[in-house]
């Protein structure tokens, strides 16, 4: 490429906040409602945070009195305000239609029908285009910038909706005991209600109306469940909120199915009415919209999301992207192998594979395409990467907490199972680029194009501990996952601080400030009992021991550590900090700020700029979480019918019927459901309709449960490159300016891997360090995470870890050739079918002998017995067959192909 076309190819990537918000549908809230917006979302964050940190109650010691509760909340309480907020934003951020869907487009075309015969200089013609300016003006804006009315009057029922189980709880308990019916009727809360008091033939009047008496817990469930349907439509899309929709119908009419049909007949539930659905659906916590998953949410998920945004708006990601390239850029291939690394570490972080790809690839496409990949190529490895990256460990994305609560799993035990085949699937997609690098002669960057190693640790080695942090507090310490995530949110804020606080004048004031601070909270705890902020609350306490004082410095250290670099950054507002590059977006948002203001000098304050990334970081992560929120909310309310219409059980015994006892066919049914499932969907939906669908019917073929729950979860982010739907791989051919169907087909190649390793480890699950036949005390489960004896056991590590696990290897690299068609040089049709044989006896014998065995009982031959010798005997002819073709294929290299071929 010359210098020209590399500055317009440069040129033409979109922009990456703007490419988002296209493909995610949001509308630009600038402005008040910008303002707004911000205040919604900094105020969800807080909540969430004082849950990580508080936890349901939230007490306040007092002298003489002692400690007051000044919030207690129930689970359910908790869940509705964490689904409200979610709400809110949704209708701020969302518009109720961008005006190209079907709806808009068949109501366009019946307008210019009835305007061509109707005409409007008459009195209907004249109605019609009223009402249609009345429409528009209420639901559509063509800026997708204006706040409409229909959103205002959702906003204010999601409020209501919040509000109501804040302050009607003792209510709502009642209700949950006797039914619906026996609340308050609708009329009774209405804001002109107390005119009943003072005319009771009004209220006499009003209750002879059919349907007033219909109670307001009733009417705010169905409006509710509504809402949440709708916010489904405007983040997901229609598809979810459709599928949603058809089973709460479903519900209400599936004791209408024929019970004596074949099949089918498996599927008729007895009646319900629609109190007892809206009850299950609207008022529970086991199951429904604030079922298990949104509890998830609430306690894991959001607060892991609000993690990966201080880490991201610190800087972060631009760091590691440039580290990746420091280590990979100038190697054959470099540039893709650095997209790889990149994309992987904030994938986990993010949890969006959309998000991941388009943040990160407007950065690591272009200069794969500079490098000689093509266009096509270098979106697929970005939305490959992306989206693998919710595989890997130590976040994985939202699923990740499900699988935690679903299987009741520590998180810590999740990260060890799911480390190994994540790190099969980036080794997989980084032979391939390497294959198709070595098959094209591309090289790597120019040492001038990265940075040094060295340098770039030293000036960003803060943005690694709280990833230390994270794994510390999880594995070592055992904490749960929220306490986690908050000690390391707080982790970030800290280390931030002082960064932001930091430069040649005050790299010794810091750590005098620092210490300052927590000698005086040390000797006002040891005088007064609590330390200087406690005073202005409570007062005077008990002095505190040595011993107590000092714990209590210890664990409030990284407050401390906020109160040193804010005195510091304080005394000297105009410094700057050489360390430290805050995200693009902070400082926008500084600047938005003090142009708000009309103090423009604002910008260059350092205290202020770290307030900025405070709030920004609160915003964005409140933002990205909305979705997230949203769809399991409604994904909530499968299962929720699952449960309340006894399906569950009829469902396993269809889906065992039809897979007519073969675990393939049932694990490829599975498969096949979870890719067209996902398609367009986000993987956490897909994994919680699923492991509710076929779950329980995958354990009852004898899988171990964590592995049956990780392969869905690999299927459902294999939907996200899968042609014709693939969402991250559209995503990225947005930025590489590519083919969005061969890009899509590209992707799912490079993922070819991920669609074979979860039969492997489903089948071998040594692969997944679990050991299964085995008791484990206090639980019904009979498989459990290896154990050091476990692999001193060398009877059973050798042939049950370490063979399946050197074969997964092996096999993901002979998919390589496989995929690209080249190893040292091109590999014939021949040689590449020879190629995927091997790969599949390596990475998975087993599914090969029970796929043979089902052809063999088809003709009355009998099944082949799986034996440790067969799986071990097949797994060495892989071998063989591998090394024999890379033999060849090395010959072929040393002859030349012209010579060979003669």
């Amino acid at each position: 490429m010359t210098e020209s076309e590399i500055t317009a190819d440069a040129e033409t990537v979109p922009d990456s906040d703007e490419l988002i918000q296209k493909l995610q549908r949001k509308r630009s809230a600038t402005g008040w409602l910008g303002v707004f917006v911000a205040t919604v979302g900094i105020s969800f964050s807080i909540f969430q945070l004082m849950l990580a940190a508080k936890s349901f109650y939230w007490d306040l010691p007092l002298p003489i009195v002692g400690e007051v509760r000044l919030v207690g909340l129930q689970l359910l309480q908790a869940n509705a305000v964490h689904v409200s907020f979610a709400l809110m934003l949704t209708f701020l951020l969302y518009p109720p239609t961008t005006g190209d869907g079907i709806i808009v487009n068949s109501f366009g075309r019946l307008y210019s029908l009835l305007d061509d015969h109707v005409g409007g200089s008459n009195t209907i013609g004249r109605f019609f285009a009223r009402l249609r300016n009345v429409i528009r003006w209420a639901m559509y804006d063509t800026e997708q910038e204006r706040l409409t009315p229909v959103d205002v009057v959702l906003i204010v029922i999601s409020f209501l909706a919040a509000l109501y189980f804040l302050t009607e709880f003792q209510e709502i308990n009642n209700l949950r005991l006797f039914g619906l019916t026996e609340g308050r009727p609708f009329y009774e809360v209405l804001p002109f209600a107390p005119v009943f008091d003072a005319l009771p033939v009004l209220e006499t009047a009003v209750t002879a109306i059919p349907g007033t008496e219909v109670s307001y817990a009733f009417v705010l469930g169905i409006v509710g469940v509504l809402l949440v349907l709708e916010a489904t439509r405007r983040t997901i899309g229609l598809p979810l909120m459709l599928i949603v929709g058809a089973f709460i119908v479903y519900a209400r009419w599936g004791y209408m199915i024929p019970g004596d049909v074949p099949y089918v007949g498996i599927l008729s539930i007895p009646e319900l009415s629609w109190q007892s659905i809206v009850q299950n659906l609207w008022y529970n916590t086991e199951n429904g919209v604030f079922g298990i998953p949104v509890t998830v949410s609430v306690q894991f998920i959001y607060i892991f999301i609000l993690f990966g945004a201080f880490l991201e708006k610190s800087g972060a990601g631009q760091w590691f992207i440039d580290l990746a390239y420091a280590g990979t850029g100038t190697r054959t291939g470099g540039p893709a192998k650095a997209s790889i690394l990149a994309s992987g570490f904030m994938g986990t972080i993010s949890g969006s594979s959309i998000a991941n790809t388009v943040t990160t690839g407007t950065f690591t496409i272009p200069l794969m395409k500079r490098s000689g990949y093509d266009p096509e190529f270098s979106g697929a490895v970005e939305s490959a990467a992306s989206s693998g990256g919710q595989i890997l460990p130590p976040v994985m994305g939202a699923a990740a907490f499900l699988i935690v609560q679903y299987t009741a799993t520590p998180f810590a035990d999740v990260i060890v199972v799911a480390t190994i085949p994540a790190i099969v699937f980036f080794f997989g997609v980084w032979v391939m680029v390497h294959l198709k690098a070595v098959q094209t002669g591309i090289g790597g960057l120019d040492t001038s194009e990265i940075v040094n190693v060295g340098d770039h640790l030293r000036r960003g080695w803060f943005y690694l501990v709280p990833i230390f942090l994270l794994l510390y507090y999880l594995i070592i310490e055992r904490l749960s996952v929220g306490r986690a995530a908050w000690y390391t949110i707080l982790s970030i804020g800290a280390l931030i601080a002082l960064v932001a606080a930091y430069n040649d004048d005050t790299r010794r004031l810091i750590p005098m400030v620092f210490a300052v601070v927590a000698a005086v909270q040390f000797l006002s705890m040891i005088v007064l009992g609590v330390d200087l902020l406690g005073i202005f609350i409570t007062g005077p306490m008990e002095p505190l021991g040595l011993g107590e004082a000092v714990g209590r410095v210890i664990g409030n250290l990284g407050w401390y550590a906020i109160i040193a670099g804010i005195l510091v950054m304080g005394t000297r507002p105009m410094m700057r900090a050489p360390l430290l590059s805050m995200d693009p977006d902070v400082n926008d948002t500084a600047g938005n700020i003090a142009s708000g203001v009309n103090r423009p000098q604002l910008v260059d304050n350092q205290l202020f700029r770290y307030l900025a990334y405070t709030s920004n970081a609160m915003d964005s992560g409140a933002r990205t979480a909305v979705p997230v929120v949203i769809a399991v909310a409604a994904a909530g309310v499968i299962p929720g019918v699952i449960s309340v219409s006894g399906l569950g059980p009829n469902l396993v015994s269809l889906i065992t019927e039809l897979a007519a006892g073969s675990i393939v066919l049932m694990l490829l049914m599975t498969a096949v459901a979870s890719i067209i499932l996902g398609m367009g969907m986000p993987t956490t939906v897909t994994y919680i309709i699923l492991v509710s669908l076929l779950g329980p019917a995958l354990v009852a073929f004898g899988i171990a449960e964590l592995a049956a729950h990780l392969f869905i979860l690999y299927f459902g982010v294999i939907a996200d490159i899968t042609p014709p739907v693939a969402v991250a791989a559209y995503a990225a051919s947005g930025v590489a300016q590519s083919d969005a169907f061969e890009t899509g087909v590209k992707a799912f190649s490079l993922s070819l891997n991920k669609a074979i390793v979860p039969f492997a480890f489903v089948l071998a699950p040594g692969i997944l360090l679990l050991r299964t036949g085995v008791e484990v005390a206090g639980s019904d489960k009979t498989y459990r995470v290896v154990t050091g004896a476990d692999l001193l056991d060398l009877s059973y590590s050798i042939p049950e870890v370490l063979l399946p696990v050197i074969g997964l290897f092996l096999g993901v690299f002979a998919l390589g050739p496989t995929v690209i068609g080249h190893l040292s040089a091109p590999v014939s049709r021949l040689a590449r079918a020879g190629f995927a044989l091997s790969s599949f006896l390596l990475m998975a014998p087993t599914l090969v002998v029970n796929a043979l065995s089902d052809v063999l009982s088809l003709v009355a031959l009998g099944p082949i017995p799986v034996t440790p010798t067969i799986d071990v005997g097949l797994r060495a002819v892989g071998l063989v067959l591998l090394v024999l073709l890379m033999l060849q294929n090395r010959r072929i290299d040393w002859d030349g192909p012209e010579e060979s071929a003669v």
